[in-house]
């Protein structure tokens, strides 16, 4: 599913206007027409104010959707040293046990929001 459909469901869900949501975004109801009309997704510097009107997070509406059942996650990852995750990876193996949960806590809380 396009973000534009996501939102455009998104407002229909919240009972909410195109002109509302305008209003409440501060984007022009034309730009928003041009999102469905023209297929095109909004521009990344909306995103934000546009999870906010929605009371969705960034991951739920840029997050592809996948059926369960037809996506498998690779059992391996190959990332290269020197690299942002590598670094992660590299300091979450000098955590104990303990802080280890407690970080995997913290993840899923942020995920949540």
């Amino acid at each position: 599913m396009k973000i534009h459909d996501k939102i455009f469901n998104r407002i229909k869900e919240l009972g909410m206007t195109q002109k509302e949501f305008s209003e409440k975004t501060g984007i022009p109801q034309s730009t928003i027409s041009d999102w469905k009309g023209k297929d095109l997704n909004p521009a990344a510097d909306k995103i934000m104010i546009i999870c906010g009107v929605l009371e969705m997070t960034p991951n739920e509406l840029l997050s592809e959707t996948v059926d369960e059942g037809k996506y498998n996650a690779p059992d391996k990852l190959i990332v290269e040293r020197g690299s942002y995750e590598y670094s992660i990876i590299e300091d979450i193996r000098q955590l104990n046990e303990e802080q280890r949960q407690r970080l995997m806590a913290y993840m899923k809380g942020l995920n949540d929001l």
